[in-house]
């Protein structure tokens, strides 16, 4: 299983504190979040890491260099943004064939993800990959989905008025080989795509929900990160 950690964005949600630090390593309990996920990763067996770069690279580059994990980590710089799928599509040679973890590197997961991992391996042939759920406290602001009974992904709903629950998508998801000839492979490379726009509606009625095993906050915004670090981790 390979894992890309999409950290490329501006954070302008979260300034002033991301105006000298990029989102991916802003401190919670004295790390920064990149190395939270790192950490995860290596716990899960991962071995091939991808992260993507953009606003403050250079700091990003300068941390994996000191990282103990560095020798695992694949950085890819975008000069221009390309979106959350246009970033999977320009480095489909990294993934693609692959069981892939795709994560938000903006995103505090206090789950250690095994049970996430443990539901994908038992997901059917029919569908093509897993997705992480969490209970929202405003669901307008988020991906809400709903499920069969057998938790097959029957709705999505981006960031509609008026959501019908509060079962959201925490955008991190499992890919299993298959995913990149069925949903990527007519994109082209170096445009701007979104994977909640242009991919994840198609997804509907291919995608496992699992309803995650502990806290997952998006950390873009002051009140939510002072959220999490209000945490004792």
């Amino acid at each position: 299983m390979k894992a890309i950690l999409l950290a490329a964005g501006l954070g302008t949600r979260l300034r002033p504190i991301t105006n000298t630090i990029p989102k991916c390593l802003v401190p919670i309990d004295g790390k920064p979040l990149l190395e939270i996920w790192l950490e995860k990763l290596v716990a899960l067996g991962i071995e091939e890491i991808l992260v993507n770069t953009h606003y403050f690279s250079e700091k990003v580059d300068e941390f994996i260099a000191h990282s103990p994990y560095k020798r695992l980590v694949t950085l890819v710089y975008e000069e221009k943004l390309l979106g959350t799928a246009g970033t999977l599509v320009r480095n489909n040679t990294f993934w693609k064939g692959h069981t892939t973890l795709v994560i938000h590197a903006d995103n505090y997961c206090q789950s250690s993800l095994a049970g996430f991992i443990n539901s994908h391996k038992k997901i059917s042939d029919d569908l093509d990959a897993s997705l992480l759920l969490f209970k929202s406290e405003t669901p307008k602001s988020c991906g809400i989905v709903q499920l069969d009974e057998n938790d097959k992904v029957i709705e999505f709903h981006e960031k509609v008025p008026n959501p019908p629950g509060n079962l959201a998508s925490g955008a991190l998801f499992i890919f299993t080989p298959k995913v990149y000839g069925k949903y990527f492979i007519h994109l082209e490379q170096n445009r701007h795509y979104e994977l909640s726009i242009d991919i994840i509606p198609s997804m509907v009625g291919k995608m496992k929900g699992w309803l995650v095993d502990g806290l997952y906050v998006d950390v873009g915004t002051p009140e939510n990160y002072n959220k999490v670090k209000a945490i004792q981790l």
